[in-house]
C-alpha cells in the first residue's frame, strides 16, 4: 500500500464547531473555482438502481457528459 499526502483526522464531537463549518465552506468554494468545478453532468433527481454495476454505469455516463460540457465550453 502506498500513502500519498496526509490528512488530520477530526475528532467526532456532540457540539457544533464553527471553525469546521468555515473550513468546509472554504473547501467547497475552492472546488467550484477549479476549471469545470460547477459542472457535474448529473441531472437533478432521485435515482434508484437494482445493482451497483448499473449505478456505476450511470455515474460514468454523467462524468463523461460533464467532461464533454467542460471541453465544449473551452473551445468557444
Amino acid at each position: 500500500m502506498r500513502i500519498v499526502g496526509n490528512r488530520k483526522e477530526r475528532a467526532i464531537s456532540f457540539s457544533a464547531n464553527a471553525e469546521l463549518l468555515i473550513e468546509g465552506a472554504h473547501f467547497n468554494d475552492e472546488i467550484h473555482r477549479m476549471p469545470g468545478g460547477g459542472i457535474t453532468g448529473f441531472t437533478k433527481g432521485v435515482y434508484h438502481f437494482k445493482t451497483h454495476a448499473e449505478a456505476n454505469r450511470q455515474q460514468e455516463k454523467c462524468i463523461i457528459a460533464g467532461m464533454v460540457e467542460v471541453a465544449r465550453s473551452r473551445l468557444k
